[in-house]
């Protein structure tokens, strides 16, 4: 949805250079993973949502429920989102977070679904691929779907490439349908 990312933009910018600044990339990132897993929790969801409840209050339980992760700078953003009834966004801020940290670290998660299971030497082979065409390091998911029939589906960030006998049996129906 285009207005969450909207709204959260803001927020993962800020998180990010506060972060950078302080050269606490790693554990920012894992602070604001662990609040926005807390925060899909259902009973939590439900409580964010509790009108009753103040924002302070809201931000209190979500706090201590995290406190493992919680330092200073992170209580005070948690208190600003708060503040500005924006704790929902928690979510959509991480994966913001996450793309600016992995522009900045050069690096890019790889989603590979295949066919069958891929072996360690096919991983390897197409790790070195990808690294050298998109010029970053790469870490590569693999999961299996069957449904693909065979080949693979690649996803890195906005780049998707399909290599999947279904999708080039979409694709020739689509041309004898033109």
């Amino acid at each position: 949805m285009a207005e969450l990312s909207t709204f959260a933009r803001p927020y993962a910018k800020a998180a990010f250079e506060a972060a950078q600044q302080t050269n606490e990339l790693a554990k920012w990132s894992e602070t604001l993973q662990v609040l926005a897993a807390v925060t899909q929790q259902e009973k939590v969801e439900s409580a964010l949502e509790n009108p009753a409840l103040t924002d302070a209050r809201k931000v209190e339980i979500l706090s201590d429920l995290c406190q493992d992760s919680m330092f200073d700078a992170a209580r005070n953003f948690l208190t600003v989102l708060g503040d500005n009834k924006r704790l929902s966004l928690l979510p959509e801020i991480v994966e913001q977070f996450e793309t600016l940290k992995a522009e900045l670290e050069k690096s890019v998660d790889v989603e590979v679904t295949s066919a069958f299971q891929l072996g360690e030497a096919q991983i390897n082979r197409l790790t070195q691929a990808l690294k050298t065409k998109l010029n970053r390091d790469v870490q590569v998911i693999t999961t299996v779907d069957s449904s693909l029939v065979g080949g693979a589906v690649i996803r890195a960030g906005d780049l998707v490439i399909d290599g999947s006998v279904r999708g080039k049996l979409h694709k020739l129906a689509e041309a004898m349908n033109s």
